[in-house]
C-alpha cells in the first residue's frame, strides 16, 4: 500500500470514528449503545413532551399510556397493516408492553425471557433466557408471565419469575449484574411485574400472597445492583423490633391472636408503580391479605394496614410518607396492585394533582397525590360488598358481604372488576380507558383452615395455597362479562362502553390521534374512536390478547406494536378462541402488507371416554383434584382449557398413564409440578376416576 492509499485509509477510519454512533448503522451495537445510553430520568421526562419513543412500562413516569403521536389517527387507522411479526417462541401467557427507543424494541415472553428486536427489520438482535427452573412454576398463582423490562443508561432490567433482578447490556444481552431479591426462600415468592427505574434506582416488588408471604418492595442501584432500601408492606412478628414507624403503626390494625405473621400477612406489591419527580414521591399499590379470610388472619377485625392500599414512599430512602387504603380489612382478594395513573385535573373548579385508580374492588378512585386525601370514588361495575364511600373515604360496607358461613357470590370476585391489564388516560378527551370484567366466583370461609395444611377440597392446598376459603363450593350465580369502559374521572361516570364476548381482555393505549387500542380475549386488536367508542379498525391476532400495545416513531413513521400470548390466571384453564400459536409480537404501520404468521387450530380431542375406573373412588378423587389440579386444568369436560389443556378432552391414553405425567413426567420442562411424595399411586387412581367420571357425567345423553 503506497503512502496515498495509507493516508486515505487512515482518513476514512478517523471520519468513521468521528461519526455519531447512530450513523454507524441503525441496529448496530454502537447505535444501540448510544440510543439506550441516553435513557435516564431526564430523557423519560423530555420524551413525555412529544412521546416519539416508549422508554418505560407505562410510557412516562405518570403511567398514562397516552401517546402524543397522531400520524395514525381516526381518519387513517383503517389503513393500518402488518409491518412484521416476531415469534417469541413461548406457549404460556405474554403480558409485556414492548419498550422502544430509536427503533430498538425490548419485550419479554413467558418464563422471563427477554427479546431485543430491530423495529426497522422485525429481526432478532438478541435474546436472553434467565433459565428459570420450570419445575417451580407452581410457586406462582397466575401463570409464568412477565410484564416487561426497564431501560436505563444502556442497561435492560428484567425481574425473573424466580425472584432474581438481572441487569443486561442493552446492546448485547449479556448479564452485567444479578441480585437475588427474595428475603426468605422457604416461602413461595415470585416476580411477574416490570421493574421501574426512579432516580437511578431499580424498584421491584413481588408476588405470593396466596402462598403465605410478607410483601415488600426493594430498590437497587442501577449501576451496581447494590440494595439501597427495602420497605415492607405489612408488619412482621410483633415480638421482634419493627423495621420502622410505619410498621409499628400498621401493627395496631392487626389482631395478634391470629398470629398473622405466620402466614406472612400478604400485601405483596406485584405490579403497579408510578413516580412524580416534582413531588419526589413514588407510589406503590399493595396486594391482598394472606390468607384471604380476615376472620383467620385477624380474628378481632381491624383494617390490616397496608393491605389493598396506595402508599407513597420517598424514592431516595424508601421511607413511608402517606397511604390511602381502598379496601380496609380486605376479605375478598381485592388487591390495589392494578395500574394507577397520575394526572392533573380541574375538580370543583380547582386544579388538583391526582391519582386515578380502578382496583379489583370495582370502584374508580380519585385521590390527591400530594397527601393521599380521598377526593371521590364511584363503582364502575356492579358490586355487592359496598354501597359506596363516605366523605372520609371509608367504604359503606354491606354487612352480609363478610358473613361467609355459606357460599355466596363475591361481586366482583377475586379475579377483580379490573385486574393487572393496563388502563390509559387521554387528557384531550378527559377519559380513562379500562378493561372491566366479571368472572363469577362464590366464596365461603374455611373454619378448619390451618396454615400450610394440605387438606382435601382446599383449592390448590397441595401446592401451597392458603386462602382460608372454599372457592365455588356452590356454583356462582352472577354472569360473566368483559367490557371496555371509557370513564370520566371528574364526573365519576361512564362516557361509553364496548361489550366483549369474554372477560380477560387486554390493556389499553390511547393517542392524540383520537384513538384507543385494545386487544381482546377472542383474538383481535381493535382501534376505537376515543371520544365515542366507535370501532374504526380491527385485525385478527390468532389467539387471545392480554397485554397492552405501545406506539412510537421510527425514521418518521408511527408504528403500533403488541405482544400476544394467551394466559394469566384466567387464561390457564379458559379461552375464547379456537386457534393457538406461539407468543408473537405484531407491529403495524399505515400501508403495511406483510403476511400474518400461521396459527394452528387449538388441539382438543373429543370428550374423554374409555378410561376404566371405580365409581366409588370419584368422591375422594374430587377432593384430591381440587387441592392439586383444578386451578391449572379446570373442571374436566366443563371448562375448555386455556394455555394448559383440560384433562376432560385429552386422549384416553394420557389419563390411563396419568402417573407417568404426575411423577417426574415429561411436562415438567413446561411447568408441570412433580407430585412425587405428595400423591400416592392410589391417589392417582382416584383422580383418574374423578376425571373420567366427570366427563361421563357431563356427556350429552
Amino acid at each position: 500500500m503506497n503512502k496515498l492509499h495509507t493516508a486515505l485509509a487512515l482518513g476514512a477510519l478517523l471520519c468513521l470514528a468521528a461519526m455519531p454512533a447512530a450513523a454507524q448503522g441503525k441496529g448496530s451495537p454502537d447505535h444501540i449503545k448510544a440510543a439506550t445510553g441516553r435513557v435516564d430520568g431526564a430523557f423519560i421526562r423530555a420524551n413525555a413532551a412529544k412521546t416519539p419513543d416508549w422508554p418505560s412500562y407505562g410510557l412516562d413516569y405518570a403511567e398514562t399510556r397516552f401517546s402524543k403521536l397522531d400520524q395514525i389517527n381516526a381518519g387513517n387507522v383503517k389503513d393500518l397493516g402488518l409491518a412484521w411479526s416476531y415469534n417469541l417462541e413461548s406457549t404460556r401467557g405474554v403480558e409485556a408492553t414492548p419498550l422502544v427507543v430509536d427503533g430498538i424494541m425490548y419485550v419479554t415472553a413467558s418464563w422471563s425471557v427477554v427479546h431485543a428486536v430491530d423495529v426497522r427489520t422485525g429481526k432478532k438482535i438478541w435474546s436472553f433466557d434467565p433459565k428459570v427452573d420450570k419445575s417451580k412454576g407452581f410457586k406462582g398463582c397466575c401463570d409464568v408471565v412477565n410484564r416487561g423490562v426497564a431501560l436505563y443508561q444502556g442497561k435492560v432490567f428484567v425481574a425473573a419469575y424466580d425472584g432474581r433482578l438481572i441487569a443486561l447490556d442493552a446492546a448485547t444481552g449479556q448479564p452485567v449484574w444479578e441480585k437475588d431479591t427474595i428475603a426468605d426462600h422457604s416461602k413461595s415468592y415470585t416476580i411477574t411485574g416490570a421493574p421501574r427505574v426512579f432516580k437511578g434506582k431499580v424498584v421491584i416488588g413481588n408476588g405470593g400472597a396466596e402462598y403465605g408471604v410478607r410483601g415488600y418492595i426493594t430498590a437497587y442501584d442501577a449501576a451496581t445492583g447494590e440494595q439501597k432500601w427495602r420497605w415492607f408492606t405489612v408488619p412482621g412478628d410483633p415480638s421482634k423490633p419493627f423495621e420502622d414507624a410505619s410498621m409499628a403503626k400498621a401493627a395496631k390494625t392487626w389482631d395478634p391472636s391470629g398470629k398473622y405473621w405466620e402466614a406472612g400477612g400478604g400485601g405483596t406489591a406485584w405490579d403497579t408503580l408510578a413516580f412524580d419527580p416534582e413531588l419526589n414521591l413514588m407510589y406503590v399499590g399493595t396486594g391482598n391479605g394472606s390468607p384471604w379470610a380476615r376472620s383467620k388472619r385477624s380474628p378481632k377485625g381491624g383494617d390490616n394496614l397496608y393491605l389493598a392500599s396506595i402508599v407513597a414512599l420517598d424514592p431516595d430512602t424508601g421511607k413511608y410518607v402517606w397511604h390511602y387504603q381502598e379496601t380496609p380489612g380486605d376479605n375478598w382478594d381485592y388487591t390495589s396492585t392494578q395500574p394507577m395513573i397520575l394526572a392533573d385535573l380541574k375538580i370543583g373548579g380547582k386544579p388538583r394533582k391526582v391519582i386515578l385508580h380502578a382496583p379489583k374492588n370495582g370502584f374508580f378512585f380519585v385521590l390527591d397525590r400530594t397527601n393521599g386525601k380521598f377526593i371521590s370514588a364511584k363503582n364502575f361495575v356492579d358490586v355487592n360488598w359496598a354501597t359506596g364511600y363516605d366523605k372520609n373515604g371509608r367504604p359503606i360496607e354491606v354487612a352480609a358481604a363478610r358473613q361467609n358461613e355459606k357460599p355466596g357470590d363475591s361481586i366482583p370476585g377475586p379475579f377483580g372488576a379490573h385486574n393487572w391489564h393496563s388502563m390509559s388516560f387521554n387528557p384531550q378527551t378527559g377519559l380513562a380507558y379500562l378493561p372491566a370484567q366479571n368472572i363469577p366466583l362464590s366464596l365461603m370461609d374455611d373454619k378448619a383452615w390451618k396454615f400450610n395444611e394440605n387438606m382435601p377440597a382446599r383449592p390448590h392446598a397441595a401446592l401451597g395455597w392458603n386462602t382460608a376459603m372454599f372457592i365455588n363450593a356452590e356454583p356462582p350465580k352472577s354472569k360473566p362479562f368483559g367490557r371496555l369502559i371509557a370513564w370520566d374521572p371528574v364526573a365519576q361516570k361512564q362516557a361509553w362502553a364496548v361489550e366483549h364476548v369474554s372477560p380477560w381482555n387486554g390493556g389499553t393505549l390511547t393517542t392524540a390521534g383520537n384513538l384507543v387500542f385494545q386487544g381482546t380475549a377472542d383474538g383481535r386488536l381493535v382501534a376505537y374512536n376515543a371520544k365515542t367508542g366507535e370501532k374504526l379498525w380491527e385485525t385478527a391476532t390468532g389467539t387471545g390478547v392480554v397485554a397492552a400495545p405501545s406506539t412510537y416513531m421510527v425514521d418518521g413513521k408511527q408504528y403500533v406494536s403488541i405482544a400476544v400470548g394467551w394466559g394469566g390466571v384466567y387464561g390457564l384453564a379458559m379461552r375464547a378462541t379456537e386457534r393457538q400459536g406461539p407468543g408473537t409480537v405484531y407491529t403495524f404501520v399505515v400501508g403495511g402488507n406483510a403476511p400474518k404468521p400461521e396459527f394452528v387450530q387449538y388441539r382438543m380431542d373429543k370428550l374423554l371416554q374409555g378410561v376404566k375406573y371405580d365409581p366409588a373412588k370419584v368422591p375422594d378423587g374430587t377432593l384430591l383434584y381440587v387441592s392439586n389440579c383444578v386451578f391449572c386444568h379446570g373442571v374436566p369436560g366443563v371448562d375448555r382449557g386455556g394455555n394448559i389443556p383440560n384433562l376432560g378432552y385429552m386422549n384416553a391414553s394420557y389419563i390411563e398413564n396419568l402417573d407417568k405425567f404426575i411423577f417426574k413426567g415429561p411436562a415438567m420442562e413446561r411447568g408441570m409440578p412433580d407430585f412425587t411424595g405428595k400423591l400416592s399411586a392410589e391417589d392417582v387412581e382416584k383422580i383418574k376416576a374423578f376425571i373420567q367420571g366427570t366427563a361421563d357425567a357431563v356427556r350429552p345423553k
